[in-house]
């Protein structure tokens, strides 16, 4: 069943962000920051406001609105990105610490009724990403990606930090797809299929394999053109894992019309820094498939208006894509629900 709605979860979105704003203008101040201006520029699983300080400097401060990481989780990720700013050349928002060392702040916005962890970091100017947007974005994503592999493959976790193991197509989460409402038993049945045969794939391919960081979340809403190279930010959804997740979900994105060259070029531009994982096409489509399931099952359990609003259509939408898997071998976007 879906998680029942509390008061937050029916405001409507613009009432929600202003929910939040008072917890996340003291944030800033935790972090040091003397705010000039703060404006929320993205209400959706977390919630971004930019702050403009009083020195003409901007930052991103992101408030863990539905966000599943612990404080262990969040040491990791922040010490992650600032690992990857320091030793590598891929450009990453660079995470700030708060006035007494932390990397994160707690806070507990009045009308919310729970705590949420709030993070600090750079703010990266620049045009967006997106997966219509051509091969050459593709490329150096996939450029990108291998070398936060690489980095990843040599990089420790610091003390008291610690992250999931996505050995698991809804990723440690609790499963409530398969119960969502309206679903036909002929469809219940396709949906527990799905997360049937995703998790057959993991247990293949985790068996015996070394896991490391990954970012988890390689899409276009987490990249931008940044001094004109691409800029990979959001580590919210990292975890442990084998690297050809991080293709699969990369390459879910890619799965619609017109978008075969850029999955072409995402590959390609990977090869140019690292091996690609040798997975069995099967594999590789269940994986590609288990994004689909989980970003189901998170929509029915998220408190952001606008994602409740589009839970019911998305598991109608999760039926026809997944029954075009079961009857091609391949999962595409581009189906008719």
């Amino acid at each position: 069943m879906s998680v029942p709605p509390t008061g937050y979860d029916e405001l409507d979105e613009e009432s929600q962000v202003e929910v939040l704003r008072p917890a996340a203008l003291e944030a800033a101040h935790a972090f040091g920051l003397e705010v000039a201006r703060m404006e929320p520029v993205l209400h959706a699983y977390n919630t971004t406001f930019r702050v403009d300080t009083a020195d003409g400097e901007r930052f991103a401060l992101r408030v863990g609105t539905n966000s599943k990481s612990s404080p262990a989780n969040v040491l990791a990720q922040q010490a992650w990105q600032e690992a990857i700013a320091t030793t590598t050349d891929v450009t990453v928002s660079r995470p700030l610490r708060t006035t007494s060392g932390d990397w994160f702040t707690r806070a507990e916005p009045e009308g919310l009724g729970r705590e949420v962890l709030v993070t600090a970091a750079s703010w990266l100017d620049g045009d967006g990403a997106r997966e219509d947007s051509g091969a050459a974005w593709a490329r150096a994503l996939g450029e990108a990606m291998a070398r936060l592999h690489r980095q990843a493959s040599t990089w420790t976790l610091p003390a008291g930090a610690d992250l999931p193991v996505f050995d698991d197509p809804l990723f440690g989460d609790r499963e409530i797809l398969p119960d969502a409402p309206g679903l036909s038993a002929d469809e219940r049945d396709l949906v527990v299929a799905g997360l049937r045969r995703t998790r057959e794939a993991f247990g293949r391919l985790y068996d015996g394999a070394d896991v490391v960081a990954l970012h988890a979340d390689l899409h276009g809403g987490n990249l931008t053109w940044h001094d004109g190279r691409l800029a990979v930010f959001d580590f919210d959804d990292a975890g442990l894992g084998i690297p050809v997740l991080d293709l699969a979900i990369t390459t879910f994105y890619l799965r619609r019309s017109g978008a075969e060259g850029a999955e072409a070029a995402l590959r390609e531009g990977y090869a140019e820094v690292a091996p690609l994982p040798d997975v069995d096409p099967a594999d590789l489509e269940a994986l590609v498939a288990s994004r689909q399931l989980l970003l189901a099952n998170d929509l029915l359990g998220s408190s952001t208006a606008s994602l409740r609003a589009m839970a019911d259509g998305y598991v109608r939408t999760t039926v026809s894509r997944l029954r075009h898997w079961f009857a091609t071998g391949t999962f595409r976007l581009d189906v008719e629900d």
